[in-house]
């Protein structure tokens, strides 16, 4: 490990406490993800049902890591380590609770809130971690924030390797007993976090009020956390209400709008930094492809090719990005990349990479495939929220948190539900076009798949495809082949339109890359270099 000037003795079990509680965050992730398939066929989830409970896995998160965000400076990093630990265990019972023959709405209410709850430990744990980290290693803190982070898929690996040898087979496991497993690693955290001293973050240790802390934040990034939670509250008040509604808009924009005048007066109206700002918006979309792809990945590599080489391939581009995690300082340092030329070059080759696995036909090019775009989003996250400790040391532990439940938000209300929503549509379309009558007899009689304002499509009915999808290709029927073929083809779309998402990104950190160039380059500030504790311009 890197030699550097920690603050605090307790450092390394500080890192490796947060790194366990990641880990069972990327535990639960990993299996969520491979039990989809289960629930679709248990409860007869539509692809936008299922990316709604996988989106309550981020926005969870939001609340967590925002409201923890704010406070932790205040109330102290062990009271929130105690919150999390005591929602990851309320997070077993709820979702276990979804019991078979249940009715469809209530599993799905059950499904989604203990979904959110265990978010809200991970979001609440992040609020503790990301900050804590960032002030240990001041003098390395993509390093180290990426060690961090390299307990994420290491997590995924974990949550892969149970799925695959524990979720099907003779001897496989009822999903609920594969979820519970996450419980180990939360255990473990909850032991090493005990009784451990904390340290101040730099700007609560410069006695830096929350108005002062959130002055960088300001209206414009407000305005980002803002329309997220906006998003969030309109979509948790729907169901509520009768269809055509106005009522869930109207109260969530009033929230939003309330909100964002609390931010202002909090900060005296201050506009913030236009370039958190740009890495707000940058941060949203890498929830989106990173995430919101992770939540789906082994569904759709597992429909193109089959369901066990698509856990197997989730594994091994897992561990791809744990141990690539530990290698941010030898590219920073000796390949010369800085953190927005390191962030350049990763959505590029996740643009590639996403295009690559939707093309694959063989599980030999699809490991290929998955390791180009496996080292793309490699970096994303932990690069991100070091670029924010390293420019904006006065936030403290706000605008960290923040950016991070801007990121998990994002991934939750427009990653995963998207890609939901494409794979119905895209599917339902290629179907069509194969054979009109046979979509007609097998498309969906229950809810339409919609998203945003794009046009609401009737999906394949779930049921008929996981059957098709399970029998043999031998003993398939012509129909069930064909059902089979335009699911497979509506996957690789999806993917292709996915990969818009990190090219929009490219584009932002081109553009950040040629600014930091004009001004001298990349470098970390303290708030000892900022006039009178706050930050100005930067330069």
């Amino acid at each position: 490990m890197t030699k550097t000037n920690a603050i605090a003795p307790n450092a390394n079990r500080l890192l490796w406490a947060g790194f366990t509680a990641i880990l069972a965050a990327g535990v639960g992730f990993g299996v969520r993800g491979g039990i989809f398939a289960n629930w679709a066929q248990e409860f007869n989830f539509s692809g936008v049902q299922l990316g709604a409970i996988g989106g309550a896995g981020f926005t969870g998160f939001c609340f967590g890591i925002v409201i923890g965000g704010v406070v932790v400076d205040k109330i102290g990093y062990g009271k929130l380590v105690l919150a999390a630990f005591l929602f990851h265990i309320i997070s077993a019972f709820v979702t276990i609770g979804a019991s078979e023959g249940m009715a469809s709405a209530t599993a799905y209410q059950l499904l989604f809130w203990g979904t959110f709850i265990f978010a809200l430990a991970n979001g609440t744990l992040e609020a503790v971690s990301n900050p804590l980290v960032a002030t240990l290693y001041p003098d390395n803190r993509t390093h180290y924030l990426n060690i961090l982070h390299a307990s994420w898929p290491l997590g995924m690996v974990f949550g892969g390797l149970i799925g695959w040898t524990l979720g099907s087979g003779d001897n496989a496991w009822d999903w609920r007993w594969q979820l519970a497993l996450y419980i180990v690693p939360t255990i473990a955290y909850g032991i090493m976090f005990l009784g451990q001293k904390y340290p101040k973050s730099e700007a609560s240790e410069k006695g830096l009020k929350i108005g002062e802390m959130f002055k960088d934040v300001g209206l414009l990034s407000g305005g980002v956390v803002c329309f997220m939670l906006y998003l969030f509250t309109k979509g948790t008040l729907a169901p509520f209400f009768d269809e055509a509604s106005n009522v869930p808009t109207m109260i969530s924009a009033l929230f939003a709008v309330v909100l964002l005048g609390i931010i202002g007066n909090i900060t005296k109206f201050s506009i913030g930094h236009w370039l958190l700002f740009v890495l707000f918006i940058a941060h949203a979309l890498i929830g989106a492809v990173e995430l919101g792809t992770d939540g789906w990945i082994q569904n759709i590599t597992g429909a193109i090719l089959d369901p066990t080489q698509g856990k197997i391939l989730f594994v091994i581009t897992s561990l791809l990005m744990f141990g690539l995690r530990f290698c941010a300082h030898f590219i920073e340092k000796k390949v010369g990349l800085n953190p927005i030329g390191l962030l350049l070059v990763c959505s590029l080759l996740a643009v590639l990479g996403l295009n690559f696995v939707a093309a694959v036909n063989s599980f030999g090019a699809a490991v290929g495939a998955l390791a180009v775009y496996a080292v793309g989003k490699t970096f994303f996250w932990p690069t991100m929220l070091a670029i924010v400790g390293d420019r904006f040391p006065a936030t403290g532990a706000v605008a960290m948190s923040l950016m991070g439940g801007v990121g998990m938000m994002s991934a939750g209300l427009i990653g995963s539900p998207g890609l939901g929503y494409f794979k119905d549509r895209l599917a339902a379309e290629a179907l069509q076009e194969k054979s009109p009558a046979l979509y007609e007899e097998f498309k969906s009689d229950g809810d339409s798949s919609k998203f945003l304002a794009f046009e609401a499509v009737q999906p394949i009915n779930p049921q008929t495809l996981e059957e098709a999808k399970t029998t043999k290709k031998a003993e398939r029927s012509e129909a069930q082949q064909t059902i089979v073929d335009a699911d497979i083809e509506g996957n690789r779309d999806t993917l292709r339109v996915d990969s818009f998402i990190p090219a929009a990104m490219a584009v932002i950190f081109l553009f950040l890359f040629l600014y930091f160039r004009k001004i001298g380059g990349y470098k970390p500030l303290s708030i000892e270099k900022l006039t009178g504790g706050v930050q100005g311009p930067v330069a």
